[in-house]
């Protein structure tokens, strides 16, 4: 019997946080996808704290006009550049469950671009 959409997900999303975690020298790089929107998280699992946030819906995104893969480029450069600021230059990307195609290929592209390193 064939899973539906949303529990084929949740069990990849499963299965990768089984063997990825963050930690405070290497922390994870979660993304989460809406049909609108993107959010990407800086997250420190040993600690249990959320290190950076960004995400499609702040206002320096706002007045960007363009497709969502373009403004997923564009926040994947943001998290990138608030990370060398505070000092995180290697992460571990968890894509949440999601295809690694479109949007979050888009973001994590941008991330690289802008030096961050996974």
């Amino acid at each position: 019997m064939a899973l539906s959409t949303s529990e084929r997900k949740l069990r990849i999303r499963r299965r990768i946080r089984k063997v990825s975690s963050g930690t405070a020298e290497r922390p994870r790089l979660s993304v989460f996808r809406s049909n609108s929107e993107i959010y990407v998280q800086i997250i420190d699992d040993i600690k249990g704290t959320t290190l950076l946030a960004v995400s499609s819906r702040d206002k320096e995104f706002e007045k960007t006009k363009g497709t969502k893969s373009e403004i997923a480029n564009a926040v994947g450069k943001a998290i990138a550049e608030k990370c060398k600021k505070a000092g995180i230059e290697k992460v571990a990307f968890d894509r949440g469950g999601n295809l690694y195609h479109g949007r979050v290929k888009a973001l994590a592209e941008g991330a690289r671009e802008a030096g961050l390193n996974f």
